[in-house]
């Protein structure tokens, strides 16, 4: 055996890691505060959308990312419903550097977890008694990406 030879340990830290442990939704709201009134109106809705992601280190390689997405439906000017989620996941993030960590937690975890908020967001708004509302997919790696430049940006001036 040479000494030049890796342990086991230490290969196992440099090999990649990256899994989802647990999905959770953390908090859902639901206003509809023209019920029920707004049912009597012919429905033309305006979809608004506002997305942001929160992530922290809860323990030894391990990860909260929280998907917070609110979304605002008006019709005729009014709001017809508010719903907010936010959708929770523990994953497990063990050897990569510094940019790829950046790049799972704000790009990776929060596309993994959209589609449970989707689901969650679609399943309140039918139980509201509006017509089911699916949100397209997003590229959270333009978003990331987007984000990246913004802050350069900030830094620069």
């Amino acid at each position: 055996m040479s000494d030049t030879a890796e342990t086991p340990e230490a290969q196992e830290v440099q090999t990649p890691q990256l899994s989802m442990q647990r999905v959770f939704l953390k908090d859902i709201s639901f206003e509809s505060p023209r019920s029920p009134m707004i049912f009597q109106e012919e429905w033309k809705p305006e979809v608004g959308l506002e997305l942001n992601t929160k992530s922290r280190q809860v323990g030894e390689s391990v990860y909260e990312i929280v998907l917070e997405i609110t979304v605002t439906v008006k019709n005729n000017g009014n709001t017809g419903y508010l719903v907010q989620v936010q959708q929770g996941g523990l994953f497990v993030i063990a050897g990569l550097n510094d940019q790829q960590l950046h790049h799972a937690l704000g790009a990776f975890c929060p596309a993994t977890l959209f589609p449970y908020a989707r689901e969650n967001i679609d399943a309140v708004v039918v139980k509201g008694s509006f017509p089911a509302i699916m949100l397209a997919p997003i590229n959270f790696d333009a978003l990331y990406v987007e984000s990246l430049q913004k802050q350069q940006a900030e830094t620069k001036q």
